[in-house]
């Protein structure tokens, strides 16, 4: 007998919630915050075939769910502490149920993240997740922090750079093709990243600013100069670049890290004296830094090559609406 949508939640995403009041199985969650603490608050989407492909394992595409939504959370030095997810299905398959609840409470597992609540529907395959979690008050990292002289950095995964999700998409588009290994490694960055929560966390009094990098570098760099009212100037052959993308073309190269997008690494700035305190940070949360630029007072993004000459174009991030950038 097929299962139903109540039996669905309780076989698949009903486990115990000790740090909520009260979970899943009732109108509303209750969730108490410690004292001195701030809510942090985000929600994303993904819908197939427009953030995912059919042909990602259910398991995979659990994991990514949650991690875009913790990725969130690192941009604000947040630490998580509860999630709710909104699931609309084709139809009950027992099998993807259970890949992806693996890879959801796998990665929630990771982060002592509870599922307290949420919604299933029939419908196209669609994903919505809202992450809870808690930042000492007046210690989260914003968006309009960035200021004049500023160092400009961003994270990557030790030995790693970022623009593999975009050049495993590339692939996916029939443009190129990779061998085994090269193509194995950019398929689990687009479908397997990993947020970025704890280096968040060591950069609350250190960074200025931060976002993380879901639409791609150019793009979300735009939002902080825009909420920061600067501008920077960006050393395109400073930006860390991992072994696959690096046996590319060079403009290749620079249009997968500038405007790849889904690279969920920390993008974010920091007084110049802080450079061995974001070092430490990084080395506390075992991820690699790369310092790529500074931040103007002159508005306006300025991409610089090794030899100090400016970039003819501007590579765009993604928009949802406009479509993929590039090209």
């Amino acid at each position: 007998m097929a299962l139903g949508e109540f039996d669905l939640i309780r076989k698949y995403f009903t486990r115990p919630t000790p740090k909520a009041v009260l979970g899943v199985g009732d109108d509303c969650a209750l969730l108490r915050p410690r004292s001195g603490m701030q809510w942090a608050v985000s929600c994303d989407m993904l819908v197939e075939g427009r953030h995912f492909l059919s042909t990602v394992r259910p398991e995979r595409l659990g994991h990514k769910a949650l991690a875009v939504n913790l990725s969130d959370l690192a941009a604000c030095g947040a630490t998580p502490v509860a999630f709710m997810l909104a699931l609309a299905l084709p139809r009950v398959d027992e099998d993807f149920l259970a890949g992806f609840a693996q890879g959801l409470f796998g990665l929630a597992d990771e982060h002592g993240i509870e599922l307290v609540g949420g919604d299933t529907t029939a419908g196209p395959l669609s994903l919505c997740i809202t992450v809870f979690g808690e930042v000492p008050t007046g210690l989260a990292l914003r968006r309009d922090g960035a200021r004049a002289g500023d160092a400009l950095w961003v994270s990557h995964p030790p030995g790693g750079g970022i623009g593999d999700a975009r050049l495993a998409l590339e692939v996916f588009r029939g443009h190129l093709a990779l061998d085994g290994a090269d193509f194995e490694a950019v398929r689990r960055a687009m479908e397997q990243p990993q947020p970025r929560v704890a280096l968040g966390e060591h950069l609350r009094g250190v960074a200025s600013a931060a976002i993380d990098l879901s639409d791609g570098l150019t793009g979300d760099l735009g939002h902080v100069l825009e909420r920061s009212r600067v501008g920077a100037t960006v050393a395109v052959d400073r930006l860390p670049i991992g072994p696959a993308l690096a046996r590319q073309p060079r403009a290749l190269q620079r249009e997968c890290a500038l405007a790849g997008g889904d690279d969920y690494e920390l993008l974010f700035t920091a007084p110049p004296d802080a450079a061995d305190r974001v070092r430490a940070a990084a080395a506390a949360a075992a991820v690699g830094v790369q310092c790529i630029g500074r931040i103007d007072a002159e508005p306006g993004l300025r991409l610089l090559d090794d030899t100090g000459r400016a970039l003819p174009r501007v590579p765009r991030g993604f928009d949802h609406f406009a479509g993929a950038a590039g090209g």
